[in-house]
């Protein structure tokens, strides 16, 4: 499988096609997602302002995958400074991981994600290298999970989201999913939510 560097340059290839150009950043997003990829690609469409025809403005896609790149970077950072940590614990005989609020303590969502927003239209507006970071440099006891968002910082409230499978506990500040249980199938509901992304897609909402 290609890298997201390998993707990544292909945005910027100013050479091929938007279409083709638009392809790669859609991989980039597949390869690192923190919202999970609806949301993730929803909030860079709108953060970088790429149009319902991304060849009216295809510098919009560099912006998109700059903005995930330097978000990813952040991200890359703490995994590489994480694995020394792991190496030097192991080296004295620490073999379990201690949970310490920070992120890791709940594992990656759905995808990936690390901060999972399962409505594509509702997660948080600023650009991803900030809330990444938020997210990376918080520490939440295991008490306040399900209270605390790291994405916003804020202990705002939950709203309740359906998405025909299962009822999220979205952070009613910013989205981010705090809890979810499974629930019967509701293929109205499913059916609602597939027609809306794809008003999301094409970038038409």
């Amino acid at each position: 499988m290609t890298s997201f560097e390998t993707h990544r340059r292909r945005v910027h290839d100013t050479s091929r096609p938007v279409r083709a150009r638009h392809a790669a950043f859609r991989t980039c997003v597949v390869s690192f997602a923190p919202y999970g990829f609806r949301a993730t690609y929803h909030h860079l469409c709108r953060s970088a302002r790429i149009p319902a025809d991304p060849r009216d403005d295809p510098a919009s896609l560099i912006r998109a995958v700059e903005e995930l790149h330097a978000a990813r970077r952040l991200w890359a950072a703490d995994e590489a400074a994480f694995m020394t940590r792991r190496r030097r614990q192991k080296a004295v005989g620490r073999r379990h991981i201690t949970a310490d609020g920070g992120w890791r303590d709940g594992g990656r969502g759905p995808g990936g994600s690390l901060a999972y927003c399962p409505d594509p239209e509702r997660h948080p507006t600023e650009p991803l290298p900030i809330v990444l970071g938020r997210i990376l440099r918080s520490r939440v006891p295991a008490a306040a999970a399900a209270s605390i968002c790291r994405a916003c910082g804020s202990d705002a409230g939950t709203t309740g989201w359906s998405c025909g499978h299962y009822l999220h506990r979205l952070c009613a500040r910013c989205g981010v999913s705090l809890g979810s249980q499974e629930t019967a199938t509701d293929r109205a509901v499913l059916a609602a939510r597939e027609e809306r992304w794809k008003e999301v897609w094409r970038r038409a909402v």
